[in-house]
């Protein structure tokens, strides 16, 4: 800045000054000195004078405003305006459309994932570990529509009612999980039909060895993943609309169908089921669940207070899904 070298300069010819011995030169540069520290001051004055004005300016633009704040990574996700949405106008309106706001915030809408995220299941590994998933976490729309019309009266700040919900089971029944088998059930296919084949093994691979916890969901579709080429599925007859056609992945229902017909045996509750648009040959009529990436899913809750594991196997044109557990468990049952 121009005034601090005009200090160190000022400060320099009093130095020479001194040297010199030339005290009425002195006294006027000390002169000089103390107007420039004036200067100084007041610029610093003005200066701490502006930061407060800028900070007044915003906590008037803030003002009114209900900010939604994400309490995992505390950043404002969104921003809302009460009295542009009509707050002042027309209450009954305005709650309609806070509604519309929080359910699309928990569930997604026009291509945006919502905060609501199903449970990836735990998993048993080769060699006995435990691969970690994902817990259940859901954004209770109605605490969410409440928090911010109690706000939106002066603005403020909301954040979002997050519950988080881990698998129900305790480590150490891990190593007990496949100990007894409480339900089974096996359908079959034609081997020799490569495509179908591979995608029932795939399939089966995907829900085999899963943890299925004491109140857990289980969703098919978010176990198993996407059933598309890149993830080694191949073309096979599926049903569309009433139609056997060639697609890929044809052939996972009959995984889905299969698990479905084994947990039906221990009276889970079904939070999703549908049936296939044609009769199915490899399980009695109305005995199918269909599945299909991204849209229909076979989705259930394990409600028999007791945590057990799926087992899943392909051998000759036979597909077998087995639920297990703990002798303890079973005992319970």
């Amino acid at each position: 800045m121009k005034w601090i070298a005009a200090i160190v300069l000022t400060c320099s010819l009093i130095g020479m000054a001194g040297c010199s011995g030339k005290t009425a030169k002195e006294k006027e540069l000390q002169k000089q000195v103390a107007e420039l520290q004036k200067q100084i001051d007041e610029l610093k004055k003005e200066k701490a004078e502006a930061a407060k004005q800028k900070e007044k300016q915003e906590a008037e633009k803030k003002q009114g405003l209900v900010e939604v704040i994400d309490p995992e990574t505390k950043t404002v996700v969104a921003t809302l305006n009460p009295k542009e949405m009509g707050y002042f106008a027309d209450k009954e309106k305005y709650k309609a459309d806070i509604e519309k706001w929080a359910k699309e915030a928990a569930r997604g809408a026009e291509g945006k994932a919502g905060f609501d995220q199903r449970m990836i299941p735990d998993r048993i590994g080769d060699g006995g570990q435990v691969i970690k998933g994902k817990p259940r976490k859901i954004l209770e729309e109605s605490e969410l529509a409440e928090k911010i019309i109690g706000a939106s009266e002066k603005g403020g700040t909301v954040e979002l009612p997050l519950y988080v919900t881990e698998s129900g089971y305790k480590p150490e029944e891990v190593s007990h999980l496949g100990e007894v088998v409480i339900a089974s059930y096996t359908t079959q296919f034609d081997a020799s039909v490569l495509g179908r084949t591979k995608n029932i093994e795939l399939s089966a691979k995907a829900i085999n060895n899963v943890i299925v916890g004491t109140q857990d969901i289980f969703s098919f579709n978010t176990t198993v993943g996407p059933s598309d080429k890149a993830h080694g599925y191949q073309p096979a007859a599926e049903a569309v609309n009433g139609k056997l056609v060639e697609g890929i992945g044809g052939g996972i229902c009959q995984t889905s169908s299969t698990l479905y017909n084994a947990v039906d045996k221990l009276g889970v509750a079904y939070v999703e089921k549908h049936h296939h648009s044609v009769h199915v040959g490899y399980v009695p009529t109305g005995r199918d669940a269909t599945v299909s990436f991204g849209g229909l899913d076979f989705r259930f809750q394990n409600t028999t207070k007791i945590p057990f594991l799926l087992k899943a196997y392909v051998n000759n044109g036979a597909l077998t899904v087995e639920v297990r557990t703990s002798q303890a468990n079973a005992e319970q049952m």
